[in-house]
């Protein structure tokens, strides 16, 4: 049973990840591979606007994904793109990140490699990492416009299309504990964490939404001044 309490501290997580972006035509959008074929979906909605004349999808497999997604996350984000109407010619895919910060960096060496010169990108991900993903990407690729994308949903239609609360809930802390710990260590951006949102972020790690934090991280209250 998942207290009312940790839904408000959810949906105060998920509000936090959005980044707010508006969309806009970029030299190549990034979808980062992981379970949510919705990344993929996104990432052909944006072609078919005509938003980028290019697409790298970007993951190898995960505990979450391997059985799922046993040729790889990015091998199958790119046969889902080509359901939905994206010629096969404008998708790279890279089949070797296992994090967001190999995501990023293999992207731009495979971007290099086919000599494509990247001023902006359409960052794709899953709605409750768009500011993960965001900052990381700024911090390794700096030289680049980064603009935040994912399917609009909100979080209890996400947590449908998943079909687990507690799972989403424990993602979500995840991802918001390393938005607190990672520019410490020199993986993202630094960027403000309100108190309303370390607070919702301190409450469901005390009850125990604790199945995706990073093993070993701590959060250094010092930092929410």
């Amino acid at each position: 049973m998942i207290s009312a309490q940790a839904w408000a501290d959810a949906q105060r997580l998920w509000n936090f990840q959005q980044m707010g972006h508006e969309l806009r035509p970029c030299s190549v959008a990034i979808g980062l591979g992981s379970h949510d074929l919705g990344v993929a979906d996104k990432t052909a909605d944006l072609y078919h606007q005509g938003m980028m004349p290019l697409i790298v999808f970007t993951g190898a497999t995960s505990r979450t994904t391997r059985n799922r997604m046993p040729r790889g996350e990015a091998e199958h984000y790119r046969e889902r793109a080509m359901e939905l109407g994206v010629p096969a010619d404008v998708i790279l895919v890279e089949p070797r990140a296992r994090n967001t910060g190999e995501n990023i960096r293999f992207s731009r060496a495979l971007l290099k490699q086919h000599q494509v010169v990247v001023s902006s990108a359409l960052l794709v991900s899953k709605p409750y990492e768009e500011r993960r993903a965001y900052a990381t990407a700024r911090k390794l690729w700096p030289e680049v416009e980064w603009v935040s994308a994912s399917t609009t949903l909100t979080l209890a239609d996400y947590i449908d299309s998943i079909g687990d609360a507690r799972l989403v809930i424990d993602m979500l802390v995840g991802a918001q504990q390393r938005l607190m710990i990672y520019p410490q260590q020199g993986f993202m951006i630094e960027q403000h964490i309100p108190d309303d949102v370390a607070a919702a972020h301190d409450r469901l790690v005390s009850h125990g939404f604790t199945s995706r934090l990073a093993p070993g991280g701590s959060w250094d209250a010092e930092a929410r001044a």
